[in-house]
């Protein structure tokens, strides 16, 4: 249902779970994808021969993303669409604040916001050549409320990251630049993999989605490629929620 024909793409997070899904689906409509992850590359690209380039390093490492984008411009000589869909969440070591060991938040900082940041820093130069170019970040429902069980690092990295793209969409809005946010709700990733230690976890965590079931990967895909497609040529600064309904609930 998409065509993304002769753009190009950067993606992260593509080793797996919803950047994957993003960078498949971009690669499935046409696009030339450059996949960025810690992560071995997944099977499922090689069909798609030279317009799969695929990076394996550290979002953190300034040099390495210095080199995937000029990599990326060499080879397809554009950057049209940028997907920081990369993220960390450490269940066992990010609490709340008053016991907050600050060596993690720095690591959860680095890659949830820095590395966005940064990657954005590289990539804006090359997108304001092209007229409607467009990023989309992905941020969480986290960001808006309070948890009894906090990850306050995680937490505010994506409260950033909203932040972040807000600025983007208006500073480079006269250059046709859109920055927009998709913030998930309880997706079935393999992030979420504690879920299968825990009998009827997922059965009951979808009984209190409104929608009644997991988001899946394709959803949150589904809403990336809206937003970076030409149907979504007059939204930017928008944080688009993705949760089944929770946040509406009272």
């Amino acid at each position: 249902m998409w065509d993304f024909s002769g753009k190009t793409a950067v993606v992260t997070g593509a080793g797996g779970g919803m950047g994957g899904q993003v960078a498949h689906d971009l690669c499935a409509g046409g696009a030339n994808v450059c996949m960025i992850d810690l992560k071995d590359m997944p099977d499922g690209y090689t069909g798609f021969g030279d317009r799969a380039a695929y990076f394996q390093g550290d979002l953190t490492d300034h040099s390495f993303l210095e080199n995937v984008v000029a990599e990326t411009c060499t080879r397809f000589g554009t950057i049209d669409y940028l997907v920081n869909a990369a993220g960390i969440l450490l269940f066992d070591k990010d609490f709340g604040v008053v016991d907050m060991d600050f060596a993690v938040w720095d690591k959860v900082m680095d890659v949830n916001l820095k590395g966005p940041a940064r990657l954005a820093q590289l990539c804006i130069p090359q997108m304001i050549k092209n007229p409607d170019s467009a990023m989309v970040h992905f941020s969480s429902i986290g960001a808006y409320r309070g948890d009894s069980k906090p990850q306050d690092a995680y937490q505010a990295s994506k409260a950033g990251l909203i932040a972040l793209s807000k600025s983007i969409a208006i500073q480079f809005a006269d250059k046709r630049l859109r920055s927009n946010i998709v913030s998930p709700g309880m997706i079935d990733t393999p992030l979420q993999s504690r879920w299968d230690h825990q009998q009827g976890a997922r059965e009951a965590i979808a009984a209190a989605v409104p929608l009644k079931r997991l988001g899946q990967t394709e959803d949150l895909s589904n809403a990336t490629l809206f937003l970076l497609s030409d149907l979504a040529s007059y939204i930017t600064g928008v944080d688009l929620i993705v949760d089944g309904g929770l946040l509406a609930l009272p």
